[in-house]
C-alpha cells in the first residue's frame, strides 16, 4: 500500500491535505482518517459504496472487467483445476498447499465434522417448519456454549482450532437443518468421503437403505462451494468484520455472518431466482414474463440475471453454466418444468438485445439455483449451503482482520437530521 501522493480538500477556502494510499490492484483511496480532526466534517457515503473500510490481502474484485482473484488467483483456474478445501487453505494461509500440508488439513477438517451429541437438542428445540437459517444462525451462535476452549481470540492456537471447528462443522449442522425440516433422521458424517460428497451423503443418506453419492453431484457441489467462498467485503462478510471488531467471539461473529447473508438482496438471491421460475410455470409463459420485465411500470423483477459489482459477465457464472449443463445432462430436465423455463430462459436473455445491451447476463445465483433444485434440495435450502460455502471467506477475514495493527472497533458516523435541542414540556401542556 504505497503512499505518494495527496488530495486537497477545500472547505470554506481552507484546504486540507488526504494522502492517497495506491493498491496492488484496484482504484486509489483518499485517506480520510484524520479529516475530521482537523476540519471537523464527516463523508456521506450509505451503504459504504465508495469507502473502504478496512485493507485486505485476501480476495480482488474488479467489477468492470468480470474479474474475481483469491490470493491472486483468478476463480476460473481454481474452480476448474483445484476443490474446495484446497481453496480454504488458500484462503486461510495465504497460499497454495503442498501435497503434504493439503493431506494434514484435509485430515484436520475431516476429524472435526462431528458436533457435540448434545447440540442435537438444540435442533429439536425449534418448530418443525422452521427456515434451516434460522436453525443454523441459533445452532452455530450456540457453539460458543460447547466450545469454550476456542473462545479466546487473544490465542493464535484458539483462534486456528476455532477456523477448522467452523469449516467441518458447517456442513454437518447445515445437513441437520435440513433433515430435520424434512422430518427425517440425522445421518452422521463419514470420514471416508470427502467434503462435498459427505455434505450430500448426510442430506440425502437414510438409515434404511445404502446410498452411494454420484460423483458428477459431488464435484458440482464442491465448485459450488468453491464459488461461493469469498467475495471480498460483502454485507455478510463486513457483519462479520464488525461483529468481530468488538472483541465477539468467532461462532457469534460467524453466527451475525448468516442472519446477514439471510437477507433476499444477498445470500437469498438463488432461492429468489427459484421462485421467480416457478413464477413462470410454463416455458411458453416467458415470452410474456419477458415483456413485463422490459416494462419497467408492471414491477416485475428478472432475477439471477446482472450483479450489482459484476457490470460485465459473472466469472463464476461461466464456471457454474458448465457445471449446470453436467448435471442436468445427468439428471435430465424432461421432467422437471422448473428447469426447462430456467434452459429457455437463459436461451431468450442470452440472445435478447435489451437484455445484452444492459450486461444483464446470467449470474451464478441463476445457475447454482438450478443445480440445487436439480439436486433434490428445496429452495429453503440454497441459502443455508450458500452460509456453508462462504463461511471459511468469513474466517479468513475474521482472522486478518485480528491480526491488523489498526484494528478499531466499527463505528460509521452519520448524517443527523432530526430535531435540534429542545426542552421537554409537561404532559399537561402538550
Amino acid at each position: 500500500m504505497a503512499e505518494s501522493r495527496t488530495a486537497t480538500l477545500t472547505i470554506d477556502g481552507k484546504d486540507y491535505q488526504l494522502p492517497v494510499l495506491s493498491p496492488t490492484e484496484g482504484p486509489d483511496c483518499i485517506d480520510i482518517r484524520k479529516l475530521y480532526g482537523q476540519a471537523d466534517v464527516f463523508t456521506y457515503d450509505p451503504g459504504f459504496t465508495s469507502t473502504a473500510a478496512c485493507d485486505s490481502t485476501i480476495t480482488f474484485i474488479d467489477g468492470d472487467a468480470g474479474v474475481l482473484l483469491h490470493r491472486g488467483y483468478p476463480i476460473e483456474q481454481l474452480a476448474s483445476r483445484s476443490h474446495y478445501l484446497e481453496v480454504c487453505y488458500l484462503l486461510l494461509n495465504g497460499e497454495l498447499p503442498s501435497a503434504a500440508d493439503l493431506e494434514k488439513f484435509e485430515m484436520t477438517v475431516t476429524r472435526h465434522t462431528m458436533i457435540h451429541e448434545q447440540m442435537h437438542n438444540f435442533f429439536r428445540g425449534f418448530r418443525r417448519d422452521a427456515h434451516p437459517m434460522a436453525t443454523m444462525v441459533g445452532v452455530v451462535g450456540a457453539m460458543s456454549a460447547f466450545y469454550h476452549d476456542s473462545l479466546d481470540i487473544n490465542d493464535p492456537h484458539q483462534r486456528e482450532v476455532a477456523a477448522f471447528r467452523l469449516i467441518a462443522k458447517m456442513p454437518t449442522i447445515a445437513a441437520m437443518a435440513y433433515k430435520y425440516s424434512i422430518g427425517q433422521p440425522f445421518v452422521y458424517p463419514r470420514n471416508d468421503l470427502d467434503y462435498a460428497a459427505n455434505f450430500l451423503h448426510m442430506c440425502f443418506a437414510v438409515p434404511a437403505e445404502p446410498y452411494d453419492v454420484n460423483p458428477v453431484l459431488a464435484r458440482a457441489m464442491d465448485r459450488i462451494f468453491t464459488l461461493h467462498a469469498d467475495h471480498e467485503q460483502n454485507a455478510s462478510t463486513s457483519t462479520v468484520r464488525l461483529a468481530s471488531s468488538s472483541g465477539a467471539n468467532p461462532f457469534a461473529c460467524i453466527a451475525a455472518g448468516i442472519a446477514c447473508l439471510w437477507g433476499p438482496a444477498h445470500g437469498g438471491a438463488n432461492q429468489a431466482t427459484l421462485e421467480m421460475l416457478r413464477q413462470i410455470g410454463t416455458p411458453d409463459r416467458i415470452p410474456d414474463f419477458i415483456e413485463k420485465v422490459k416494462d419497467k411500470s408492471s414491477g416485475v423483477r428478472l432475477m439471477g440475471f446482472g450483479h450489482r459489482v459484476y457490470k460485465n459477465f459473472d466469472p463464476r457464472a461461466k464456471v457454474m453454466k458448465q457445471t449446470a449443463d453436467e448435471v442436468l445432462d445427468l439428471l435430465g430436465v424432461q421432467h422437471n418444468p422448473l428447469l426447462q423455463v430456467a434452459q429457455e430462459l437463459e436461451r431468450i436473455a442470452l440472445q435478447d438485445d435489451y437484455f445484452v445491451s444492459r450486461k444483464l447476463y446470467p449470474n451464478v445465483d441463476f445457475y447454482s439455483g438450478i443445480i440445487l433444485e436439480a439436486m433434490g434440495f428445496p429452495t429453503a435450502m440454497f441459502t443455508p449451503i450458500f452460509a456453508l460455502a462462504r463461511t471459511v471467506g468469513w474466517i479468513s477475514q475474521w482472522k486478518e482482520q485480528l491480526a491488523d495493527p489498526q484494528l478499531k472497533i466499527g463505528r460509521p458516523r452519520q448524517l443527523y437530521l432530526g430535531q435540534s435541542m429542545r426542552d421537554y414540556i409537561e404532559i399537561e401542556n402538550r
